[in-house]
């Protein structure tokens, strides 16, 4: 497969940037790696990247965004923090990526069976992982379902997951207004999903 170059980057759409990373993860779970020369890759990004998307998900061992959607060199930038929540680092981070990088889709990865969503909602309170959850909790205290509001309550702590990813794609556009008018023009494209870990299978929440 092809290194992503500035050409090929520059005729990107935000939709056939979200529909590589579709096809990427069908690849994934049906166990059907593309052909690539990673090496060849080194080579070819040596002098610059051009990345078409950039995935904040969390750091579990097993949501690696270029393995689930199998990316090469070069084709992603990969921001990872527990429970994929937002801070000014990460937008700053999103706007390099957007305005200097090129890149044409912002996506929010959460996963099923979190143990940073697990945290929040038994409100876990241990140095300074207490800040980070924080920052889930307006999702816990805005999702209502059957049953205990803790993580022994599976269907709970999913659809936290769920709230999770909706409130911090919420929050890109409404701390940025560098990406909400990228937004706007179409330049960009914004997008959340869920990782099933075990499936593999990546279900986004809404279609550009």
């Amino acid at each position: 497969m092809r290194t992503q170059t500035k050409q090929t980057q520059e005729q990107l759409t935000p939709a056939r940037a979200l529909q590589i990373l579709i096809d990427g993860n069908k690849r994934f779970v049906n166990n059907l790696k593309a052909n690539r020369d990673l090496l060849q890759q080194v080579n070819e990004t040596s002098e610059g990247q051009h990345p078409f998307a950039i995935i904040l998900s969390c750091i579990d061992s097993r949501t690696g965004a270029e393995l689930i959607f199998d990316q090469g060199l070069g084709d992603i930038f990969s921001v990872r923090i527990a429970g994929n929540c937002v801070n000014e680092d990460i937008l700053g981070s999103m706007e390099f990526a957007c305005k200097f990088a090129g890149a044409k889709l912002v996506v929010v990865l959460g996963h099923t069976r979190c143990g940073a969503i697990k945290g929040a909602c038994d409100d876990v309170r241990v140095g300074n992982l207490t800040t980070l959850l924080n920052k889930i909790r307006p999702a816990v205290d805005d999702t209502h379902v059957p049953g205990e509001r803790n993580s022994s309550n599976s269907g709970f702590v999913e659809a936290v997951a769920h709230r999770n990813v909706q409130l911090s794609v919420e929050q890109i556009t409404e701390r940025s207004p560098l990406l909400k008018e990228m937004l706007a023009t179409g330049s960009i494209g914004i997008v959340g999903g869920i990782y099933d870990v075990s499936t593999g299978y990546v279900e986004f929440d809404q279609q550009l």
